[in-house]
């Protein structure tokens, strides 16, 4: 037996993966340059010429390396996103940390009743629609609190819910001869509002969805605004201690 021939290592077969660099661009990586320069241009990095022509050579370039090329020298180009594509969502609140009395009730019997507009979001709301129909639409409300719970309740009746679509929007219910349907949602922002609708629906409809171009611009304004004004009362009283001594 030839040991020496048999400890001789085999030969690998060769690599012949492409590298990163080599791969063809598509039309989103060309995009996701051109916005490198176009923001490197905004903070003056680059010229008004220099960025013409790095746009142009970008619009003409075929595999991802030269499109690196002209990102090179930039600092976002070596940024690795570190947030997450979602925020994560908060714990369901504990039994006892939301009151169960509502901070408002919309109720339709035999008829039809709405919540929308600018309005103040409780921490708890409740929807019932009986041989009518319920609309609540917090596309365009203040969210006074961070967590919000919705109980919808539909007995041959309608419950319609619309959301901000910056939010986190979540459902547990069910129905009887009956649909309930809520579109799940996440936010990307930690501070979002997270609703939560519960609820049945018998022989009814009950859905909720976000309302696309609706966005919360006032995230927890109200909660924001008591913090301030606790500090404030807080100084306040400091200062008039001082002033009666």
């Amino acid at each position: 037996m030839d040991l020496q021939k048999h400890a001789q290592p085999q030969d690998t077969a060769p690599d012949t993966a492409p590298r990163v660099s080599d791969l063809r661009a598509s039309d989103a990586d060309r995009d996701r340059v051109a916005d490198i320069l176009r923001e490197a241009l905004a903070e003056g990095r680059l010229t008004a010429e220099e960025h013409a022509e790095r746009v142009e050579g970008v619009l003409h370039t075929k595999t991802v390396g030269e499109l690196d090329a002209f990102i090179r020298d930039l600092p976002a180009a070596h940024q690795q996103a570190t947030a997450p594509a979602y925020a994560p969502v908060p714990p369901r609140p504990a039994p006892g940390t939301i009151p169960d009395e509502a901070d408002a009730s919309v109720v339709a019997v035999f008829s039809s009743a709405m919540r929308r507009g600018r309005w103040r979001a409780g921490r708890r709301l409740h929807a019932y629609a009986v041989f009518g129909s319920v609309e609540i639409d917090l596309s365009e409300a203040i969210f006074e609190y961070q967590q919000v719970v919705i109980k919808a309740v539909s007995v041959f009746g309608d419950v319609q819910i619309r959301v901000p679509e910056n939010v986190t929007l979540r459902g547990t219910g069910g129905g009887v001869l009956g649909n309930f349907e809520v579109d799940t949602l996440d936010s990307v922002e930690s501070d979002a509002p997270v609703v939560y609708v519960d609820g049945w629906a018998v022989l009814g409809n009950v859905e909720a969805r976000p309302r696309r171009g609706k966005r919360v611009a006032d995230i927890l304004e109200r909660v924001h605004e008591r913090v301030q004004e606790r500090v404030q009362e807080k100084l306040d009283k400091k200062l008039r201690k001082h002033l009666d001594r």
